[in-house]
């Protein structure tokens, strides 16, 4: 079995730094692209739509007092994956934010939170204090589903080019676009985000 790094703070810096080198879909801007999704921004960050849009690995991600999650389930449904961690400031304002969206009764869209933490045991403690109810929380702490550098060996489209990062799923079960940083994902511009990949619009 082919051994992979943990995601960590070294990694996720790492994968920033290196990201136009180990980006395997050739990537533009939201906004680059006539008839490409709305833009949505914060100060520091927009959503980068993805160009050859690749489906999400097959692999069972481990979650947090159920049974195993699959995001191939997901088809027909926009899907926003987000990877955090319980030692990253941002995610602590950010992940209160996906709870509400994640309970706002949205039909055709699902939210899924996976933490990349090493040690398990500290995200029960943390998604507790933090009040999160409605959130899908997975784990990811030995790198099976996303990766972070360009060197760890791993195939999917899941790279950590900082943290946090949420990654826009369309209908089709394909990783349509990313953000790195904490957003406002109960914005009417996020919103507008989800009509456009609800509506397949990507695929035009």
């Amino acid at each position: 079995m082919t051994s992979h790094r943990r995601p960590n703070r070294r990694t996720v810096v790492a994968g920033m730094m290196g990201a136009t080198a180990s980006l395997a879909m050739p990537a533009l801007p939201a906004r680059a692209r006539a008839g490409g999704p709305p833009p949505f921004a914060t100060v520091r960050h927009q959503f980068t739509e993805v160009r050859g849009a690749r489906p999400v690995p097959a692999v069972p991600i481990p979650r947090l007092g159920a049974a195993a999650l699959d995001l191939a389930s997901f088809r027909g449904k926009v899907v926003l994956v987000n990877f955090w961690a319980t030692w990253c400031p941002a995610c602590r304002t950010e992940l209160p934010i996906l709870d509400r969206l994640a309970g706002n009764g949205r039909a055709d869209l699902a939210v899924i939170a996976i933490a990349t933490d090493r040690d398990r045991s500290l995200v029960a403690p943390f998604v507790k204090k933090l009040k999160l109810r409605h959130l899908t929380i997975g784990f990811d702490p030995g790198g099976l589903v996303a990766r972070a550098g360009a060197s760890d060996g791993i195939d999917t489209p899941f790279a950590l080019y900082g943290m946090p990062i949420s990654f826009v799923l369309g209908v089709t079960g394909q990783v349509e676009g990313y953000m790195t940083g904490e957003a406002d994902w109960l914005s009417q511009e996020a919103g507008r985000l989800f009509d456009y990949y609800a509506s397949a619009g990507a695929g035009d």
